[in-house]
């Protein structure tokens, strides 16, 4: 069984995206990433030739840092500040006085944050992929027609990925026990799936306040708690972030794993195919997912534009794309970048009418309120 590296720990780099990188002859010496605690000293504040990106901390901010210093001729520093909630928080906080030049990593749950606080500065890459715009949808107003250039120069959020939340089971832990897997939403709170799931908390993780999103939408806001509760009154068991609940508790994610149902992503099962090639580990249940679009953009108040520009660009740069889906489980916003095989065959994206979504300005609209109730409600 071959586990997915680090995703939400969120991810690490695999060895094809190492690859990818040598291959285009980029290299692998690297500054050394930080704490957002120590951006300060690392932001490269008044120095023109350093720029420096903050990221949730999944990114592979390494290698990053190396190819992007490489193509873009900036002294490039990467900067971890958390999962995608967390980043948002500490964005919003400094806003005007930023902690980095750049940022990347703000999904669709969070980003209507950034533009009502006005943290990030309007900028449009001039070779931003055709496959970005229809995911540069507004996230307080305007609904999915409104998805025009003008809103993307309006606020900066420029989309990098996107991907789908779902429910991922370890499919040979279910057979092997001669029991009948678990298909809906439904089925994780029935009797034969006690403490079995493993969940992510949505208040402090972008990928589990992915999940609170769609079970919104599957259960209405009248129902989604119940829905929740009913979960935790199965034994279900709710971790902080991805990397806690897939390499912790997660049959498939490492030893001492012990929950065969967690909360991942519709790519996850293409990184535990087995050595042959012929066979994946795990599934993702195509009837429980929610979309997900990660963006960046340029801060504002930073002291090196030009900077935080160039790293914008080299973010959505045909370079850069190729490398997302091995090193972030992502699907790349340029529709010409290649995805690996085992992704069509292991890993299929759920079909539109399967999705559990909302529209942005639903989810902005509700998502506090929803996060407090559930928080009373089941004391996360």
């Amino acid at each position: 069984m071959s586990a997915p590296l680090s995703r939400r720990a969120r991810r690490g780099v695999t060895a094809a995206s190492l690859s990818v990188v040598a291959i285009l002859a980029l290299p692998l010496t690297s500054c050394a990433s930080g704490d957002a605690s120590s951006s300060s000293e690392s932001s490269g504040a008044g120095d023109e030739k350093s720029v420096t990106l903050v990221v949730h901390d999944s990114f592979p901010n390494d290698e990053f840092a190396a190819a992007a210093s490489d193509a873009t001729g900036y002294d490039v520093k990467v900067i971890s500040a958390g999962d995608g909630g967390e980043l948002t928080n500490k964005l919003v906080l400094t806003q005007g006085a930023p902690i980095a030049d750049a940022f990347f990593g703000v999904d669709t749950i969070f980003a209507s944050r950034l533009v009502e606080n006005d943290v990030v500065e309007p900028y449009v890459p001039e070779e931003l992929p055709e496959g970005a715009w229809p995911l540069a949808v507004p996230h307080s107003e305007g609904g999915p027609d409104a998805a025009t250039p003008s809103y993307i120069e309006r606020t900066g959020m420029v989309p990098v990925d996107h991907g789908t939340t779902c429910v991922n089971i370890d499919t040979g832990w279910f057979a092997e026990e001669g029991v009948a897997a678990p298909e809906t939403y439904e089925d994780l709170a029935k009797p034969e799936y006690q403490d079995l799931t493993v969940l992510l908390d949505p208040t402090a993780s972008s990928t589990g306040a992915s999940f609170l999103v769609g079970t919104v939408e599957a259960f209405g806001e009248d129902g989604y708690v119940d829905y929740w509760q009913s979960l935790v009154d199965n034994g279900a068991r709710i971790e902080q972030g991805w990397s806690d609940a897939y390499y912790g508790q997660f049959t498939q994610g490492g030893e001492d794993g012990t929950r065969p149902i967690v909360v991942s992503y519709a790519s996850s099962p293409a990184f535990t195919v087995n050595e042959d090639g012929t066979e994946s580990s795990t599934a993702a249940l195509l009837d429980t997912c929610t979309q997900q679009v990660e963006y960046a953009g340029v801060l504002k108040g930073t002291e090196n534009p030009d900077g935080a520009r160039a790293v914008v660009d080299y973010l959505v740069s045909s370079e850069f794309q190729q490398m997302i889906p091995d090193a972030m489980y992502m699907v790349p916003v340029d529709d010409s970048a290649e995805l690996p095989e085992a992704w069509a065959k292991f890993a299929p994206e759920p079909e539109e009418e399967q999705l559990h979504d909302l529209p942005p300005a639903e989810i902005e609209a509700g998502r506090e309120t929803w996060l407090k109730t559930l928080g009373e409600q089941i004391g996360i």
